[in-house]
């Protein structure tokens, strides 16, 4: 595996020098902003396999990072929200794909009068090293990178993630996750890794990696199918291998005592004869009104073994609010 990350870079310089729509990840919706206009070769360059960009974390004009720029759609999405010069970075270490990038940005600024190239600081680096000062981002993201990672670089980049973001900043993420054994045959295949497949990791290990470099609160905002990796298109597989694709905000908040806070989508309600519920614990259930709650607070709550109150399982969709 000691080459991996040049078979990754190398994949991905001919996914620059020719668009390979669907190479390695899901073709999601696009956001449709007002004034908006997205170039066709930068949909033809959706390298991602959900979407980091979301109009709640882009509030009061912040400093975005973005790891991996591909096409530069998100690239362009988050100058939307932050049009200032050098509001947003985007690092990349395949000259190709940067190339590729600036060019594509060209045309969107002909395409879209709000845009200006200036808006965006492209710069050649590692998700490993990044070329970005310590405490300097509002808003850092990647869109199906980091799954390629060994664990140990996967650790490093979570590292540098969490170094530069300001404290309270926001880390979203978009990456394939595999609850399944993958065999060794596939993890140690190069190609496949770099195709965002057989890097998969549990969502547990996922999240368990994320609150290990220190983030204190864990959102998982989307999670759904995305590939099947079948033993009759992939001998390295003894059964069909179900790959789900994760959305996911991790915040730099400082990290609890009791451990982080990770939104899972569980909600708690109250449905007994008193008009709240109170665990003298910080939560407070008002009378059958649904409360989102932590993975820490529904075990918690759960240990109280109260028949009046409902916890429902993860729904894998958390949209902000709760108990935390």
């Amino acid at each position: 595996m000691s080459n991996y990350l040049d078979t990754t870079i190398d994949v991905y310089k001919e996914a620059a020098l020719r668009p390979d729509v669907g190479l390695c990840c899901t073709t999601t919706p696009v956001w449709q902003l007002p004034g908006l206009s997205m170039p066709k070769i930068m949909l033809e360059m959706n390298y991602g396999c959900g979407s980091t960009v979301a109009p709640r974390d882009l509030v009061n004009d912040p400093s975005i990072l973005y790891v991996g720029i591909g096409g530069g759609m998100e690239l362009l999405q988050f100058s939307y929200f932050s049009r200032r010069k050098s509001a947003v970075i985007g690092v990349d270490i395949v000259d190709e794909m940067i190339t590729a990038c600036q060019n594509n940005l060209i045309e969107a600024e002909q395409q879209n009068d709000w845009f200006k190239k200036e808006f965006i600081d492209i710069r050649k680096g590692s998700a490993l090293s990044l070329p970005v000062e310590s405490n300097s981002i509002d808003v850092a993201a990647q869109n199906c990178l980091f799954n390629i990672f060994t664990a140990d670089d996967l650790h490093q980049a979570l590292k540098e993630m969490y170094r530069v973001l300001k404290p309270h900043g926001r880390l979203v993420l978009s990456d394939p996750i595999c609850d399944m054994d993958m065999p060794e045959a596939l993890k140690n295949d190069e190609r496949l890794r770099a195709l965002c497949l057989s890097g998969a990791i549990p969502l547990n290990d996922y999240i368990d990696m994320i609150t290990s470099v220190g983030f204190g609160t864990v959102e998982i905002r989307a999670k759904r199918p995305y590939r099947i990796l079948s033993p009759k298109h992939y001998p390295g597989a003894q059964e069909n291998i179900i790959i789900e694709s994760v959305e996911v905000c991790a915040i730099k908040d400082p990290m609890p005592q009791d451990g982080p806070c990770v939104f899972t989508g569980k909600s708690a309600i109250y449905f007994g004869e008193d008009e709240l519920f109170d665990d003298r614990q910080g939560h407070t259930l008002l009378q059958n009104q649904p409360l989102a709650i932590c993975d820490k607070t529904a075990h918690n709550l759960k240990a109280l073994q109260n028949e009046n109150i409902y916890i429902s399982e993860s729904s894998f969709f958390y949209d902000g609010g709760g108990c935390c």
